[in-house]
């Protein structure tokens, strides 16, 4: 199917017009073998509250952004390269019923669908393109995710002292390691975490010691390999000089069943 329409008049239209509902707050999304495979409305679970959102399906890439006129204008587009992406179905539980996560390296997130049904197509047809996306590449899946956050109405107190109460003061934090909810005093340390940032994000007093230590136990691991690689050289090149260095205002109309072409 998607092979069918990658120079399709239809499917340049359907992509011109994705351009244009973002106009200047997104960016150019018409490329050379790129298909527009899907669209529709997903609730995405926000820090705040559930909102709903309007996400595109390419062959290449998930796009989603806030809906300011259903099937006109959108802004504040996200682009996705599904090469990074590993869903996973998540169980309904009291009104969140049909929902799955959006794993990435950079962000994770959970979204919902209207219908059981609708479930199914989504994670099947992103499925589909990230499973021909890797082989057409050659590339691995990636292996390691950013954290899904707990949303703020989740956590009154904070979730690692058990004892600070949040206010206007006492502001919620995300650990950017594990999603879970803080106060400042409990995260108060930063950590590198590259796959996310190029700077040090903040995180949880427990995820900064584990992190810490991984870290040191990783430092020490390479010392020790550097330092046995350089025994072996010194032992073994008495008779042979020779080695082998040469050698990243919602809409409240009704949401429209999802389109998959």
């Amino acid at each position: 199917m998607v092979d069918r329409l990658v120079n399709s008049e239809a499917n340049a239209r359907r992509i011109a017009m994705v351009e244009s509902c973002f106009g200047s707050s997104g960016g150019p999304l018409a490329v050379p073998g790129r298909v527009l495979v899907g669209e529709g409305v997903l609730t995405k679970i926000c820090r705040k509250k559930p909102k709903p959102r309007q996400f595109f399906l390419f062959n290449d890439i998930l796009v989603y952004g806030n809906i300011l006129i259903n099937k006109k204008k959108y802004n504040k587009q996200h682009i996705i390269p599904l090469e990074e992406v590993k869903l996973e179905s998540l169980q309904d539980e009291g009104q969140l019923r049909n929902g799955w996560l959006i794993r990435t390296a950079s962000k994770s997130f959970a979204v919902y669908a209207a219908t059981s049904t609708e479930k199914q197509e989504w994670m099947a047809h992103i499925n589909k393109c990230i499973e021909d996306l890797l082989r057409k590449s050659g590339k691995k899946a990636v292996e390691v995710h950013a954290a899904v956050w707990v949303p703020d109405s989740e956590a009154n107190v904070c979730m690692h002292c058990k004892k600070t109460q949040f206010t206007v003061l006492n502001r919620r934090h995300h650990c950017r390691s594990c999603g879970t909810v803080v106060c400042g005093p409990c995260s108060s340390k930063r950590f590198l975490l590259p796959n996310q940032s190029s700077k040090p994000l903040r995180v949880c007093l427990n995820c900064f010691d584990k992190l810490s230590r991984d870290k040191a136990q990783q430092n020490s691991t390479n010392f020790n390999y550097f330092k046995n690689s350089l025994k072996d050289r010194s032992e073994s090149s008495g008779d042979d000089d020779s080695d082998d260095d040469d050698n990243f205002v919602p809409s409240t109309t009704t949401p429209e069943q999802p389109k998959f072409y």
